[in-house]
C-alpha cells in the first residue's frame, strides 16, 4: 500500500478520501487555494500545501501546481476525487510520468470515455444499447439539420467533450436547431476547449439510472448495483437512491450484465459508472455516458454493500485487489445533496455559516467539508453536504431521510433543504413513479 497520498481536490470528497486513507495507515496531503486555507479538509489532512489563489484555473485545475505539491511532500500516489482534474487524461499521464500512482483508471480509458461520441461508438461496438445519434460531430448547421431529420425530434444537443449534464439543450422543433447548434458549439469551445457537439435522441419520460462497476487487475469486473439519479434540476442530480425503485428484476439484471461485459471488453480497472436513460414504459435503456472516476453518489452504494469504494480504489491502484469480491446487496439507501442555494430560484447562496448542526442516528450518514463558521465562497460548486440514510425498506429509508432533513440546521446562508422536504413528501417520489422532469413540479413556492 502507499506511504503518502495527495488528494487533488477539496471539500467533502477530500475529507472522505482522507478518512479512508488514514484508516489504512497512509499519510495524507491536502491541497488548498487561498479561499480554502482554513477549510476542513486542510485541517484533517496530515499535511497541506497551498497551490494558488481562489480561481480554479489558478489552483485546483493548475496541473503544474498540484504536481509540484505532490513532489514536494513526497507523495507516491494521487487521488483526484471527482470533478476538477479527475477525468483529465493529461493530468493522469503526468502523475504517472512523475513516478507516482494514479488512483483511477488507465488514462487512455479516461480520454476515450471523455469524448462522448467516441464513447457512444465504442459502447455500441461492445453490445451496449445506444440511442439514435450522430456517429461524428456535425461540421455545420446544415449537417446538423440533416442528422436531426434522421434522428427525429425531440433531440438533445450536447458537448462531445462535456460531462455531468453541463451545456445540454433539448430541441423539439427543426426551427430551433440552428441557433441552438451554434450556441452549443460556442459554449462547448468556451467550457471544454472543443467546439464539437453531438445530437442524440431525447427520451421522455425517462429515468436516469446508472450502474457502478469496479474493474480489477485480474480482468474481473464487479458490478455493485445500480443507482437511480432521476431527481435532478438543470440536468444536475439532487437525490439518488439504490436500488432503483419501480424497475423490474429483469431490467436490473440486463443493465448490470451489459455494464459488466462492457467493462471486461474495455479491460477497465478501477471504479467507473455507466449511465443510462430508461424508458419507463418499455424498460428499454440506452447508454448516456461513462464516468471514469468516483461518483458523488457513491455513499449509497457503500451503505447497501458494506464496501468502502475509496479503499477499493486504493487497493486496485496498489495492485492489492486480489481479495475483492462482489458483495451481496441489502437494504435501501437514499442520498440528498444539500446545496448552498436559493431553494426557489436555485441560484448559489454564498456566505458565512452561522450555525451548522447535522442530524445523527444509527442509519444516518453525512459527508461534508463544512462546519459552523466556515465561509461558502462563490468560487466553487455550492454542494455543502451529502445526507444519506439507509433502512431495510425504501419506505423506512424515506422516513429516516425526512426526519434527518428536519434535524439538519444550517443558518447564515440559504439552502435547498425546503426543496428536499417537498420532494420527499411528494406522491411521485414516494410511489417511485418519478422521472427526470419531476423536480420541475416539486419546487417550493
Amino acid at each position: 500500500m502507499f506511504d503518502c497520498l495527495l488528494i487533488a481536490n477539496r471539500g467533502e470528497i477530500a475529507v472522505r478520501v482522507i478518512r479512508t486513507a488514514k484508516r489504512l495507515g497512509i499519510r495524507t496531503v491536502a491541497v488548498f487555494s487561498d479561499a480554502d486555507a482554513a477549510a476542513r479538509h486542510v485541517e484533517e489532512a496530515d499535511e497541506a500545501v497551498r497551490i494558488g489563489p481562489p480561481p480554479v484555473a489558478r489552483s485546483y485545475l493548475d496541473m503544474d501546481a498540484v504536481l509540484a505539491a505532490a513532489s514536494a511532500c513526497g507523495a507516491d500516489a494521487v487521488h483526484p476525487g471527482y470533478g476538477f482534474l479527475s477525468e483529465n487524461a493529461e493530468f493522469a499521464r503526468r502523475v504517472q510520468a512523475a513516478g507516482m500512482t494514479w488512483v483511477g483508471p488507465d488514462p487512455d480509458h479516461i480520454a476515450r470515455m471523455g469524448d462522448k461520441i467516441e464513447a457512444r461508438n465504442l459502447m455500441a461496438s461492445h453490445g451496449v444499447p445506444v440511442s439514435r445519434g450522430t456517429p461524428r460531430p456535425p461540421g455545420d448547421a446544415a449537417a446538423a439539420q440533416a442528422e436531426a431529420a434522421r434522428i427525429g425530434y425531440p433531440l438533445m444537443v450536447k458537448a462531445a467533450s462535456g460531462g455531468g449534464g453541463i451545456g445540454m439543450t433539448i430541441i423539439r422543433d427543426a426551427a430551433d436547431l440552428g441557433p441552438a447548434f451554434q450556441a452549443a458549439r460556442t459554449r462547448a469551445e468556451r467550457m471544454f476547449g472543443s467546439p464539437d457537439v453531438l445530437l442524440e435522441q431525447y427520451i421522455e419520460p425517462a429515468r436516469h439510472i446508472e450502474a457502478q462497476i469496479l474493474g480489477l487487475g485480474d480482468g474481473r469486473v464487479l458490478t455493485l448495483g445500480e443507482r437511480d439519479c432521476s431527481i435532478q434540476r438543470r440536468f444536475q442530480k439532487v437525490i439518488e437512491e439504490t436500488p432503483a425503485p419501480g424497475i423490474s428484476a429483469e431490467l436490473r439484471r440486463r443493465m448490470l450484465d451489459v455494464s459488466r461485459r462492457a467493462g471486461e471488453a474495455l479491460g477497465y480497472r478501477g471504479a467507473g459508472t455507466l449511465e443510462y436513460l430508461v424508458d419507463p414504459r418499455t424498460e428499454e435503456f440506452v447508454f448516456l455516458e461513462m464516468n471514469t472516476r468516483l461518483q458523488v453518489e457513491h455513499p449509497v452504494t457503500e451503505l447497501v454493500t458494506g464496501m468502502d469504494l475509496v479503499e477499493a480504489q486504493l487497493l486496485v491502484a496498489a495492485r492489492e485487489d486480489a481479495g475483492l469480491t462482489e458483495p451481496s446487496r441489502r437494504d435501501h439507501a437514499i442520498e440528498l445533496r444539500i446545496y448552498a442555494e436559493d431553494p426557489v430560484r436555485m441560484f448559489p447562496s454564498p456566505g458565512r455559516i452561522e450555525q451548522w448542526k447535522e442530524p445523527a442516528g444509527e442509519h444516518v450518514r453525512v459527508d461534508t467539508g463544512y462546519r459552523t463558521g466556515d465561509e461558502v465562497t462563490p468560487h466553487y460548486d455550492p454542494l455543502l453536504a451529502k445526507l444519506c440514510t439507509a433502512a431495510a425498506t425504501r419506505e423506512a429509508a424515506i422516513e429516516s431521510a425526512r426526519r434527518a432533513v428536519d434535524d439538519f440546521t444550517v443558518t447564515g446562508i440559504k439552502t435547498n433543504l425546503p426543496l428536499l422536504r417537498r420532494v420527499l413528501d411528494s406522491e411521485a417520489f414516494r410511489s417511485g413513479t418519478f422521472d427526470t422532469k419531476t423536480l420541475e413540479t416539486a419546487r417550493p413556492r
